[in-house]
């Protein structure tokens, strides 16, 4: 695929159709948007009373603070290889 081409996939996140566009392979598009899905209704079978906006920005959380500890835990890593690799062998 060239640079500037884009994937263009329907899906469905939380009962509701979408377009996702993205330069990513149309199946990395697709099991993202099942992973929004599946954290969408894991947080909404525990507390039912939320609106789709609530459950949207409650997911965005969930979802932002998964990364920032894979962040953590990469950035440790990558400073243990260099700690690694600056030691006489």
């Amino acid at each position: 695929m060239a640079e500037n081409e884009k994937n263009r996939i329907t899906t469905t996140i939380y009962g509701r159709d979408y377009t996702i566009i993205g330069s990513e392979p149309a199946e990395h598009l697709r099991h993202v948007a099942h992973l929004v899905d599946t954290k969408m209704h894991e947080i909404s079978a525990q507390n039912r009373a939320l609106d789709s906006g609530r459950l949207a920005v409650l997911t965005a959380v969930n979802a932002t603070h998964d990364y920032l500890l894979l962040e953590e835990k990469y950035n440790a890593l990558k400073d243990e290889l260099a700690r690694y690799k600056g030691r006489d062998v």
